[in-house]
């Protein structure tokens, strides 16, 4: 009787240990579920509130008053918006390099800007221009068909307009790290063989602009001061040489960076680019490229600061 009293014994402290086993997991399995949703809820708040600050840049690019219109020259707007703190930037896409108008010139300043020899800043302009020629004849230090097989590469250059900005990666010798430095420095969308350099990011206008950097500090510096007096951006400095690289107008493409940072430093975002829509659209803009943005520089960087024109809170109120 006691060796069975035993046995029952064992078998239920046996049984309590599963049980308590069991239990432990449970509640791992369900604190982890419970992070994995607060992470993700909080990750959808933070695009949400991103997709705001698109909203209020749309309405802002529509002002009547030129002045008091966000400026698209890359400035920075901070909106406070519920819980969340959200910066806007703002590009015009003519203050960008055109990677299908832009001359021979312009790109060889593009790729001087880059961490290249000067055997592959040649190569590079050279595959651009046969990348996006409609002929088969190899330009200077170019490459056609024949020069990406001998490469093992599959595939040849498309002898047209490049489409879309990724086809970047596909030019001979593009490595992604050089990609990836010149993808917010070109567009698709300018149409002009020259950058419009009231519009142009620092940047651009450090690879374009002919001024010394003191002259080029001070512009900038007068830009954004202009920008939160509400005046008309001031003219660009003259220059000796480099008017071929200069061009005027806004035809109405932006690229709109838009990020929100909740409580911390959980931040998240979008990166757009829209365009001035046509007569009976619903909307005043319409969305050319949309993405979320993992690599984007954070607009709330000590880097950006200098950037930003004014901080309002949800209502336009600035402060």
């Amino acid at each position: 009787m006691r060796k069975q009293g035993g046995l029952a014994l064992v078998i239920v402290i046996w049984v309590l240990s599963l049980l308590m086993i069991m239990a432990g997991s449970f509640a791992l399995t369900m604190r982890r579920e419970t992070t994995v949703i607060s992470a993700v809820k909080d990750q959808a708040e933070l695009l949400a509130a991103a997709e705001t600050g698109l909203a209020v840049a749309e309405q802002m690019l529509t002002l009547a008053d030129e002045n008091s219109r966000w400026r698209a020259d890359g400035s920075i707007y901070q909106i406070s918006y519920r819980d969340a703190e959200i910066r806007v930037r703002v590009l015009s896409e003519q203050g960008k390099i055109d990677i299908n108008a832009a001359n021979e010139e312009l790109l060889r300043l593009l790729m001087q800007s880059m961490p290249l020899s000067f055997a592959e800043q040649q190569a590079l302009v050279s595959a651009i221009i046969d990348w996006r020629d409609d002929d088969d004849l190899v330009y200077i230090n170019g490459a056609e068909k024949q020069e990406y097989q001998e490469a093992g590469l599959s595939y040849g250059p498309a002898n047209k307009a490049f489409q879309l900005l990724d086809e970047l990666q596909l030019v001979l010798g593009m490595r992604n790290e050089i990609y990836q430095q010149l993808q917010p420095l070109v567009t698709l969308y300018s149409g002009q063989a020259q950058v419009n350099l009231q519009l142009a990011s620092r940047e651009v206008l450090q690879i374009v602009a002919n001024l010394g950097q003191a002259e080029l500090e001070a512009y900038l510096q007068q830009r954004i001061d202009n920008a939160r007096l509400l005046l008309p951006p001031p003219p660009f400095p003259q220059s000796d040489g480099g008017e071929t690289l200069r061009a005027a107008g806004n035809n109405g493409v932006y690229t709109v960076i838009s990020q929100a940072r909740i409580a911390g430093d959980d931040q998240a975002g979008i990166k757009t680019v829209i365009t001035t829509a046509g007569a009976g659209q619903t909307s005043s803009f319409q969305i050319l490229e949309w993405r979320q943005t993992y690599q984007e520089a954070s607009l709330f960087s000590d880097d950006m600061e200098p950037l930003l024109v004014t901080v309002q809170d949800e209502s336009g109120q600035q402060y």
